[in-house]
Order: structure tokens, then C-alpha cells, then sequence
């Protein structure tokens, strides 16, 4: 009898964990490292996926910070699975902080860089200490990343695609009318480890810096991808110069619900990444993270939207956005922004509703469930 007893309390605990997971909720905290990259994933069963981790050099401490505080939030106590988009210093930089601080149980990556002489090529030394005392894995399309509870599909990596549509998509992208790919990016960008994330019937794409031939190649003709509740905007919103991204045959393609945009003050969000993005079919909100000067009062979000202003706020941004720089030259630095960040945490539910909070105001909104 006793034996049964221990065997009956064993199933039911089991079945409770079963049962807290399955009607538990997906967080994503946005973190904001001022136009580089960090998001931060925590399923229902407490396991976290950590997607880049900021700046380096002067910025790792702050950014690393930023970080922490969104995992204290959800109450993280170790990465369990460190993804690393690509080897540009916004994305890497914060890595070594960041592991002195928390630990890091499992490092993927695309493999080794194409850019060996890139200034940020110096993070990728301590990286590789750090990947070699824990589990490293180079992610290829196709493969998954095993948490409880989500459906993690690695669908861009060292500069390919899935070549099989992902269940349910593979339909014509009406999107793809008149697109064609533009000269190669020989960049980091376009070696982006890019990821659908899905918790039940939410799903979120998280494509890094992916560039405009990983975009058209993975969407067209057909659209192997899909369509997604979120989308974690690529490459900082950004569509200039030779490394472009956010096509209209991807933003449109997945017909996103609600996007956020990673910007800087003076880094992406740019005029035309905007129009592609407010002119994508049924979305519903553009969240940004910080107020850009590329975008003025012309292309940008509502205040509430924006998590992140200036240190020295101005009376007024102008209407105007301010212009890309000439090819070759540099504006003067962007106005700085080293006091409180704030961040975006979005709460999933299984059956594909969602809300998303501006940390800066409390400003949320609530995303019902809908049918695709």
C-alpha cells in the first residue's frame, strides 16, 4: 500500500507540473541596449533562452544590467540557452559581462565569422572560452531548440534558409510581386540566426540582423515561414545602404499583429522600414524601443508606444526626420542615453492572445485571440 501511495503522489505531482505548464505564459522582456540587441524568454516552466546580449567595451556593464533586471523580473537565476544571432559588437559585446554575472548553461551560434577582421571579432576570443565550458551547438535550418512547452525552429543560419516550408505555410507570397534579390551582404547580418517561436497557438518571428537575400529566399516565391502574432523587428528597423532588411515580401509576408522595434536614437526606425512596417496588412501597433531621430514626428509611434525618450528631452521632435548620412560620412554622435532604460515585457497566453507593456508608463494593451 505504501509503495502505491509513493507511486499515486509521484503521478499526481507529475501531472500538476504537466498541468502549470500547459496554463502557464510565455514572457518576453525587449531589453533595451540602446540599438543592439537582447531579448529574453522565459517559458511557463521557468527555462530561459536569452537571445544576444547587448554592446561591449564601456556599454557591457550597463547593458548587462539591463538584462539582469529583466531576469530578476521573471525571477531567472541562469541562462539556460544563450542564442547568438551574429558577431556584430551590439549583439556580442555584452557576453563576457553578462557571464560573470549569471551563468550561461548553452551557447548557439551560426559558426564561425565571415568578418575575421570586424572591430567587434575581438568579443568572439572570450566567447569561445566561455562556449567551451558549456554546451555549444552550431544551429543550422531546420534544426529545434528543445524547451518545455515552446516550439523553438532555427530557420535562417550562416547565411541559409530552411529549404522545407514550416507546418502550415509554403503558400504563394503575394508580397514577392516585383521583389528581387539586391547584391550579396558580405556581413555578419546576413549569417543571422533566425528563429520561430511559438507557445501553442502565439507565435513570434526573431530573424536577428537578417539582410534583404536571407529575406527574399526564405519568403519567395512561397512563404516558407508563415504568418506570427509578433515580430521582433530585423535589424534595429532599419532599411539602408547595401545591408538592407524588412523587405515588404517579409514584413508583409508574415503578417504580423503587433511589432517592436529595437532602434536607437539615432539607429534604425528609419522612414522607409517604417512604411513598410505601418503599411503591412492587419497590424495592428508599431511599439518602438526608443524615440528616433530617423524617424521626426512623421513616421513614428504615438509617445505611449515608446519606451525610451532623451536624457535631455527636447521641447519638440521635429516633424521632419533627420536625413541617412552620405555614404561614407558620419553624423555627430547621437545624444546619449545612459540613465533609466526601459523595457517591453509581453505575457502570452497558449491560445494566441497577448499583451504588451511599456515599462516606462505602464502603458499595456491586450491582444485578443484571433483566427489566422
Amino acid at each position: 500500500m505504501r509503495v502505491l501511495t509513493i507511486a499515486l503522489i509521484a503521478v499526481l505531482a507529475g501531472l500538476a507540473a504537466l498541468t502549470a505548464q500547459s496554463s502557464g505564459e510565455l514572457k518576453i522582456y525587449v531589453v533595451d541596449v540602446e540599438g543592439g540587441g537582447a531579448s529574453l524568454f522565459v517559458a511557463p516552466s521557468g527555462e530561459s533562452l536569452l537571445v544576444d546580449t547587448g554592446n561591449g567595451d564601456a556599454a557591457a556593464a550597463r547593458d548587462a544590467g539591463r538584462i539582469l533586471e529583466a531576469a530578476a523580473d521573471a525571477g531567472v537565476k541562469q541562462i539556460d540557452h544563450l542564442v547568438t544571432t551574429h558577431y556584430h559588437g551590439d549583439h556580442i559585446g555584452g557576453v563576457a559581462e553578462l557571464a560573470s554575472r549569471i551563468p550561461i548553461r548553452d551557447f548557439i551560434d551560426h559558426g564561425p565569422t565571415v568578418e575575421p577582421q570586424n572591430a567587434a571579432a575581438k568579443f568572439l576570443v572570450r566567447y569561445g572560452e566561455l562556449a567551451g565550458q558549456a554546451r555549444h551547438t552550431i544551429a543550422k535550418p531546420g534544426d529545434t531548440l528543445s524547451i518545455p512547452g515552446l516550439d523553438i525552429r532555427i530557420v535562417t543560419s550562416a547565411g541559409k534558409v530552411i529549404q522545407s516550408p514550416m507546418a502550415g505555410a509554403g503558400q504563394p507570397n503575394p508580397a514577392c510581386a516585383g521583389a528581387k534579390p539586391i547584391d550579396p551582404d558580405p556581413t555578419e547580418n546576413a549569417q543571422s540566426v533566425g528563429m520561430s517561436i511559438a507557445f501553442g497557438q502565439f507565435r513570434v518571428a526573431h530573424l536577428g540582423d537578417l539582410t534583404w537575400n536571407g529575406e527574399f529566399e526564405l519568403m519567395c516565391p512561397n512563404n516558407k515561414f508563415g504568418t506570427v502574432d509578433l515580430f521582433l523587428v530585423s535589424h534595429h528597423a532599419q532599411q539602408f545602404g547595401r545591408a538592407m532588411s524588412n523587405s515588404p515580401a517579409l514584413v508583409h509576408g508574415l503578417l504580423p499583429r503587433v511589432a517592436i522595434s529595437t532602434n536607437g536614437i539615432r539607429k534604425g526606425a528609419q522612414p522607409a522600414a517604417m512604411k513598410v512596417l505601418f503599411s503591412s496588412p492587419g497590424l495592428e501597433d508599431v511599439w518602438q524601443m526608443h524615440a528616433s531621430e530617423f524617424s521626426g514626428q512623421e513616421y513614428t509611434v504615438p509617445g505611449m508606444f515608446i519606451a525610451n525618450s532623451l536624457d535631455e528631452p527636447r521641447a519638440a521632435m521635429p516633424v521632419t526626420p533627420l536625413a541617412d548620412p552620405v555614404p561614407g560620412q558620419q553624423l555627430a554622435p547621437a545624444p546619449t542615453h545612459n540613465g533609466r532604460a526601459y523595457m517591453f515585457k509581453v505575457v502570452a497566453q497558449r491560445d494566441g492572445s497577448f499583451s504588451v507593456t511599456n515599462t516606462r508608463n505602464g502603458f499595456a494593451k491586450t491582444y485578443t485571440r484571433t483566427a489566422r
